[in-house]
């Protein structure tokens, strides 16, 4: 049994049954990855669930020409709901994961899902919760895109960062908010720069202070 892997189980999910850490101990795998590591590839097929334990995952869709959009972010003490998905009904991913910071995984063998599902009810409900969460995600990400012009689509877009990351200063670049939303930099650079005149962000290079939010 893997002590760290214990440990890490312990501290990162805490509704995990004794009986159930104890198992994960024994047949999980913890894998590290370097900043910019990818974790799943469109295409690839899963032997293994992810439970990250360290680090921060950005999932996000790929396009035909090769354009990106940002879906979700795993954190510490969350699951990857689509490795779930298609492991158990035997599909390739149609995301891809890349590690944003150093981060950790217990990798959990597909073959013991069914066995864990039956048998530890701590981890049946952390697997509907995580589908259950994610799925939320998911129409939060459709609404913006439905039913949000850009202007509203970047603000929603860099406070969810500010949440995710901790911090309101953010670490990135025009091109990679544009990235993330499918769009142009030029439409991003143009949309910053009036956020900056009404005096929600300031701009630095390659970061973006966010303003508190006015109740």
């Amino acid at each position: 049994m893997s002590t760290e892997i214990k440990e890490l189980l312990s501290n990162r999910f805490k509704s995990f049954e004794p009986a159930l850490v104890d198992i994960l101990a024994e047949i999980g795998t913890l894998k590290t990855f370097e900043e910019g590591d990818e974790l799943m590839r469109t295409g690839q097929y899963f032997k293994s669930t992810m439970l990250i334990v360290d680090g921060l995952v950005k999932l996000y869709r790929e396009g035909d020409e090769g354009g990106e959009f940002f879906v979700y972010y795993i954190e510490p003490g969350n699951a990857c709901a689509l490795s779930m998905v298609c492991a158990s009904q035997q599909k390739t991913s149609e995301v891809m994961a890349r590690a944003m910071t150093p981060a950790k995984a217990i990798m959990v063998p597909i073959d013991k899902m069914d066995e864990l599902m039956l048998q530890y009810k701590s981890w049946y409900y952390f697997v509907i919760e995580t589908y259950r969460s994610r799925f939320e995600e998911l129409l939060t990400v459709i609404d913006a895109i439905a039913f949000k012009a850009m202007d509203e689509r970047l603000e929603f877009y860099l406070r969810k960062q500010a949440e995710t990351m901790g911090s309101t200063l953010l670490n990135t670049t025009h091109q990679q908010i544009a990235d993330d939303l499918s769009t142009s930099r030029e439409v991003i650079s143009r949309l910053l720069k009036k956020m900056e005149q009404r005096q929600m962000i300031s701009l630095h290079r390659n970061q973006i202070d966010l303003a508190p939010m006015v109740e």
